[in-house]
């Protein structure tokens, strides 16, 4: 009962940081309109870049979704150089997870995912070795759960651990990015094909879903 209670607080939180940084996100479209806010981050060199890849390692080392703060790179710094400002981020980010998870977090992690999922992602990359990890990582089940479980298992090493993960979540930025790309430009065609590549992921993470739950005998 208390751990379904403490988990119940940690959803309510995560909502509440998601509404929040959902409304920070409007705010700053809104107050960039004229692209003032982004041509004085802009200015700012290089310690602006720097600054924004350490704010994307650091949360994608956290529950809480980067998917926002993704979306302001890409107005700040143009989609390009945005996505790839995101990407050192996150793979800056796998590094630290790995070690993080690996030697000084494994119970704390053990602790919030469940037995049934650790299994699942344990026997996929027991299996198929990197290969499994590389599958798993691609399929968002959910969000990053599989990097930072993957990252606690004694059989994963650092370099599959993070070149799986530099390669896996460019599909994911680059989907968000055509379709952020598509709504700024009305382009029906980015925003189709980002769309497109998005529905694609999630139709595998509810396979991989369903095939965890099949073999664990889960409805």
């Amino acid at each position: 009962m208390k751990v379904q209670t403490t988990h119940g607080k940690n959803n309510i939180w995560l909502t509440l940081i998601l509404i929040i940084s959902t409304l920070l996100i409007v705010l700053f479209f809104y107050l960039d309109r004229r692209n003032e806010l982004s041509t004085l981050i802009q200015s700012w060199g290089p310690g602006g870049i720097v600054l924004a890849i350490l704010i994307m390692g650091a949360l994608c080392m956290t529950p809480i979704p980067s998917e926002g703060f993704f979306i302001l790179l890409l107005k700040i710094f143009g989609v390009f150089w945005g996505a790839l400002y995101s990407w050192i981020g996150y793979t800056l980010s796998t590094f630290i997870l790995y070690y993080l998870a690996h030697y000084y977090l494994k119970d704390f992690f053990q602790k919030i995912f469940s037995p049934q999922l650790f299994e699942a992602v344990d026997h996929w990359i027991d299996s198929k070795g990197t290969l499994g990890l590389f599958i798993a990582r691609l399929i968002p089940f959910p969000a990053h759960a599989v990097g930072y479980i993957a990252g606690v298992m004694p059989s994963v090493k650092l370099w599959p651990y993070v070149w799986t993960g530099a390669v896996t979540i460019i599909p994911y930025y680059l989907g968000t990015a055509l379709i952020y790309l598509g709504l700024i430009n009305s382009t029906s065609l980015w925003l189709l094909i980002g769309a497109a590549a998005l529905i694609i992921l999630w139709g595998l993470s509810y396979l991989f879903r369903r095939q965890s739950n099949t073999y664990y005998g889960e409805k």
